[in-house]
């Protein structure tokens, strides 16, 4: 199965040029182009899931509001309904208090939240879980006491059982936030496939090559459990020198085993 993380920066005017309604098409084109089976968004706002769920219609979706006034959710899911069935789906604050809506704790600049879903692939059988989040931007003990969250709620299901973990980490790979999840089993499925190939930025401010910010990818595709990692790739898409998003989309080509 195809998966693919997709920060698509939130609609802005602010972003001149490069706001939302000037892109939303090319952000669509470039995630269909690719065919995924699944994948997650980060920062989606209420204009644009409605044009994306619009756009994607093959695909079943899911997300918490982030917050308890009831803002639209950021971190959705999307899953093809031809292919999965759904188990179950829920989600959690990533605070001292996960389960009260619109909890924050260790200084974050936000409120954040991971959304997952348990899918049956009817094409295998088999099942797995599916998780999606967007760690702080700012504290970096937040990050670190969010990605302790990740490690607990995945540690409550088998070690053999499937999951695969994407999302926006804001966190490069020597950051002890990132080192803590390798350490609880989790595989980043691009250096499963590239070793320590440098694959440069992921977030890149609409600029693409030309971004002169600090290397290393923040966006994540991981997996853990009777997960195969088959292909991994950043996709830099471009149409008219405009991308579709200020990150670059991650996708990864995952087998998922029985559990």
């Amino acid at each position: 199965m195809r998966v693919m993380t997709c920060n698509i920066r939130t609609s802005t005017a602010a972003d001149g040029e490069d706001h939302w309604e000037r892109r939303k098409a090319i952000c669509v084109s470039t995630i269909l182009d690719r065919e995924p089976d699944l994948f997650g968004v980060q920062e989606a706002q209420e204009d644009q899931l409605i044009y994306l769920t619009a756009a994607m219609s093959k695909f079943s979706s899911f997300g918490l509001p982030d917050e308890a006034a009831g803002r639209n959710a950021v971190n959705t899911i999307f899953y093809r309904s031809d292919r999965f069935d759904s188990i179950a789906e829920g989600g959690y604050w990533m605070s001292e208090t996960p389960h009260v809506p619109g909890s924050s704790s260790w200084e974050s600049a936000c409120v954040r939240l991971a959304n997952w879903v348990r899918l049956k692939d009817r094409e295998s059988g088999h099942e797995f879980r599916f998780v999606n989040t967007h760690l702080d931007h700012v504290s970096q003990p937040a990050v670190e006491g969010q990605v302790a969250k990740i490690n607990e709620d995945a540690a409550a299901y088998p070690e053999v059982y499937p999951q695969i973990l994407t999302g926006d980490m804001n966190a490069r790979a020597s950051h002890p936030g990132i080192q803590a999840l390798l350490a609880a089993g989790w595989a980043d499925t691009y250096e499963t496939v590239h070793a320590d190939y440098d694959p440069g930025n992921t977030f890149h401010r609409f600029r693409g090559d030309q971004y002169e910010g600090e290397s290393g990818k923040i966006d994540w595709i991981f997996c853990r459990g009777n997960v195969q990692v088959k292909g991994a790739e950043i996709v830099r898409d471009s149409e008219g020198g405009r991308f579709p998003s200020d990150h670059y989309f991650i996708m990864a080509d995952c087998e998922v085993g029985g559990c």
